[in-house]
């Protein structure tokens, strides 16, 4: 429900079919923790997104979820529009652009498009959220409804942010890298 907007998931031998080829995936390309090359990537230096909203967007992200807005400038490729950044912690950035006179869509669900960003929080940081959600009144999808470790919820532009109580690397209590 939250996730697929509605999409119809498949069944039967259709759902057969999709299990089997995600085997066939995992056999050939998931190799053993000891058997894969390093990695090239120093780690995510920062997502970009866009806004509707830059002020309604700082409310949500440094109000809200509580990440500090760690820089706001003009987009060097687009007069006009803004460009800021939020500090998600261990030395990664969240940033928007924001493009006027533009109109942009709903969000959907759709190749291409940002299904959810899952951000590591502590079991503090989760807890607190979770109670300033239900303070508020903001809907999301959580704990009290079968998914322990996660708080769903949509900022503004409809973008699906994951709360993980969980440590960076690890996914459902397994260490991935």
């Amino acid at each position: 429900m939250w996730h697929s907007r509605g999409m119809p998931a498949p069944e039967g031998s259709e759902l057969e079919k999709v299990r089997h080829r995600r085997a066939e995936l995992r056999e050939r390309y998931l190799k053993p923790a000891d058997q894969r090359p390093p990695t090239r990537a120093q780690g995510v230096h920062h997502a970009a997104l866009i806004c509707r909203d830059v002020e309604e967007t700082i409310r949500f992200y440094q109000d809200t979820l509580g990440f500090p807005l760690v820089e706001l400038v003009e987009n060097r490729d687009y007069p006009g529009s803004s460009h800021f950044f939020f500090d998600i912690g261990n030395r990664n950035l969240l940033g928007f652009f924001d493009f006027p006179g533009h109109e942009h869509p709903d969000w959907q669900e759709t190749i291409g498009g940002v299904q959810h960003i899952a951000l590591s929080v502590s079991p503090e940081a989760f807890a607190r959220a979770k109670q300033l959600f239900d303070e508020r009144g903001i809907e999301y999808l959580g704990p009290d409804r079968g998914v322990e470790d996660s708080l769903y919820i949509r900022d503004p532009n409809g973008v699906g942010v994951e709360l993980y109580r969980e440590e960076l690397g690890v996914f459902e209590g397994v260490r991935l890298v």
